[in-house]
């Protein structure tokens, strides 16, 4: 299934864009790199990777497990989904430049359980990764949801079950209804198609409470137009890193306060932070995504606080429950529950 943009109020020449945003110049971006101070990155985080997940969670049980970057495997009523599945070493055009994986997956590749679902967010290379998806191809051919103008890259994968959608597309699937959602970012693989491909989120609309996977994305209007049509929300994968210089990386990137901000305009009972901690792709360091989110939460007392996973792990996510406003901690939902291995 493929929607067309013909319509579309963010789509113009050839090209999409980002409603009520300047677009980005050539020119901030090299003033960029010519400035650029990146914080530490470790030549090499050591971690060993975590268990091997469940085949599949029955039921009204949700699992999410944190792989890497924005990676995450969710599993529920046995169906099994990963996001934007990374496992390369670097994610660029060539394997020997580019931006290059300082910490192992948190799932070994063979660990994975059969995947049924893939939802693609964009097809930058730290989100749309080829080999990883030539591998899932061929060892069950999952269904892929991802944004117009992507479709042709899944196939080069091998992929064959693709539902290629507009922002507020939707398409049944399994018992779900799986909703194309607006972000504030961009697209591109080469210097000479950018924009020419669209961008999203994704909701995963279930009975239980909704899913939210924003991708890549900045701070925007976005949030509570997703929050009007899709609350309550059970879980929301956040983006927290990337965000440095903020004069440049802001329109597309969110820092840890926002991406606090966004979670209390979304109202989801459990939150997990992701898009940190693995590939250089900005200057904030390894670890200044996470350190910032941490001060940001003790600074708001926000009710429903965003959980920082270690690759491997993974919580079971309790059903929704009704979000409370800042301060209010005797309110406090359910807490997400690791899993006992």
């Amino acid at each position: 299934m493929t929607q067309t943009p013909s319509s579309s109020d963010h789509f113009r020449r050839g090209r999409f864009f980002n409603p009520g945003t300047q677009p980005q110049r050539f020119s901030h971006f090299m003033k960029w790199i010519i400035r650029r101070k990146i914080g530490y990155w470790p030549p090499y985080v050591d971690s060993a990777p975590g268990p091997r997940p469940a085949a599949k969670v029955e039921g009204e049980e949700l699992v999410a497990t944190f792989v890497n970057h924005s990676t995450v495997l969710l599993q529920t009523k046995g169906i099994n989904f990963l996001t934007d599945p990374v496992w390369s070493k670097r994610v660029s055009p060539v394997s020997f430049l580019g931006p290059r994986r300082h910490r192992h997956p948190g799932i070994v590749f063979e660990d994975l359980p059969e995947i049924h679902c893939i939802l693609i967010s964009h097809n930058h290379y730290d989100h749309l990764d080829l080999p990883t998806l030539k591998k899932l191809a061929a060892r069950n051919q999952p269904v892929v949801f991802c944004p117009l103008g992507t479709s042709k890259l899944l196939r080069q994968a091998g992929l064959r079950h693709i539902h290629e959608l507009d922002w507020w597309g939707h398409q049944p699937w399994e018992g779900l209804r799986i909703h194309c959602v607006p972000a504030q970012h961009f697209s591109a693989r080469t210097p000479f198609d950018r924009n020419k491909a669209l961008w999203c989120g994704w909701v995963v609309e279930d009975a239980t409470g909704n899913i939210y996977f924003a991708g890549d994305t900045g701070f925007g209007d976005h949030f509570s137009a997703i929050k009007e049509r899709f609350e309550p929300m059970r879980l929301a994968l956040l983006p927290i890193g990337a965000y440095k210089p903020e004069w440049f990386m802001g329109p597309i990137h969110m820092t840890p306060e926002e991406a606090v901000a966004a979670h209390e305009v979304l109202g989801a009972s459990t939150a997990v932070a992701i898009h940190f901690g693995t590939f250089p792709l900005a200057d904030d360091g390894l670890n200044e995504p996470s350190e910032r989110l941490d001060a940001a939460l003790n600074r708001s007392i926000p009710s429903r606080p965003i959980l920082v996973l270690q690759e491997g792990e993974g919580r079971s996510i309790p059903a929704h429950t009704t979000p409370t406003s800042l301060g209010e901690k005797e309110l406090l939902p359910a807490a997400a529950k690791p899993l006992q291995r």
